[in-house]
């Protein structure tokens, strides 16, 4: 199963592509999608829309996975995140996958194993868990270590359900 995970921003959004075999897991890519921060909204909104779309098509995923949105003190920052998350969402959803959300705090339980881990232990557990894998940033990251969850519980509810 190839799975993209997707770490929504306004300003960037990560994404990193993964195929998951039982419980082996091997990268496939990773990057970043920027939109331009003098252009206004709709056209940022629209851009990324059409880089996740064109991430859909190109890599042809089983299944997607987008971290969901955290409050910070910024009410507008937040808004935007919530804006460009519905945007990934809905393009995701539009190249006819499956998308599962998970809060930062599970990513980071599934990956690391503790909720409150920090960027670097993701960022070391990513490299342990796909050795090789060159990781452009953080937000690129972000989005392996969402689809690496995705993956684990998926693998969890195939699982449960031959036990059941």
């Amino acid at each position: 199963m190839i799975i993209l995970g997707l770490d929504p921003g306004l300003g960037t959004t990560g994404w990193g592509l993964i195929r998951a075999e039982g419980n082996r897991l091997s990268h496939l890519g990773n990057g970043h999608l920027k939109t331009d921060t003098k252009a206004p909204l709709p056209r940022r909104l629209a851009h990324l829309d059409a880089m996740v779309a064109a991430l859909v098509v190109d890599h042809a995923p089983d299944a997607a996975a987008v971290e969901e949105v955290f409050v910070n003190s910024n009410p507008q920052s937040t808004l935007k995140l919530g804006q460009a998350r519905g945007v990934v969402l809905a393009a995701a959803a539009r190249g006819g996958i499956d998308v599962g959300e998970y809060a930062a705090r599970l990513v980071k339980k599934s990956v690391v194993g503790v909720g409150g881990a920090d960027k670097r232990q993701v960022h070391a557990m990513i490299q342990h868990l796909l050795p090789g894998a060159k990781i452009v940033g953080a937000d690129a990251a972000d989005a392996l270590a969402v689809a690496i969850c995705h993956a684990h519980h998926l693998a969890n509810a195939g699982l449960r359900a031959r036990i059941s």
